[in-house]
């Protein structure tokens, strides 16, 4: 299961510094775990394309920072995930909340936000896992980070709400 605990410990276990966010739905529900942390620094943002340009500076400063955001967010952000990944070509790892995927699943949502984040995505080109938090641990969480952190590019790990 992928609670505060579990997300908590695959962070510190991938070395990273900096949870740069905006703690909506689900991923708010890290929030205690992730503040208890004795490696983790915690940042909030105000909107999602500033989480991203505050992750940018702490790449280029020599940190480890992730952007937890919802997927609502990441479709606000364009223009900084461009400039971020593209411009200036930094690793930038996210972890997208995606609204309603559980249920967009089973064909009890009408929300448009799961039928927009893969595909805004892949328009990116930013490669992408999804990981339930009721059927995944902290290892499938570590092994996406690992495996983000192995290419040196951008990735995206979107959490199924």
């Amino acid at each position: 299961m992928l609670d505060g605990p579990a997300v908590t410990e695959a962070l510190e276990t991938c070395g990273v510094t900096h949870v740069v966010w905006i703690p909506d739905s689900h991923l708010g529900t890290w929030e205690t775990a992730l503040l208890h942390s004795k490696s983790i620094r915690l940042i909030r943002a105000c909107r999602e394309g500033e989480a991203i340009a505050i992750a940018g500076g702490l790449l280029i400063g020599g940190a480890k920072p992730v952007v937890m955001i919802q997927c609502t967010g990441l479709f606000e952000a364009g223009d900084a995930l461009r400039n971020i990944v593209y411009d200036l070509n930094l690793p930038l790892i996210l972890v997208v909340g995606v609204r309603s995927y559980i249920a967009h699943q089973a064909g009890k949502s009408t929300d448009n936000c799961p039928v927009f984040t893969q595909p805004v995505l892949d328009a990116w080109k930013i490669p992408q896992t999804i990981l339930d938090p009721n059927q995944h641990a902290s290892g499938d969480l570590i092994a996406a980070m690992r495996n983000c952190l192995r290419t040196g590019t951008a990735g995206a790990i979107l959490i199924a709400e």
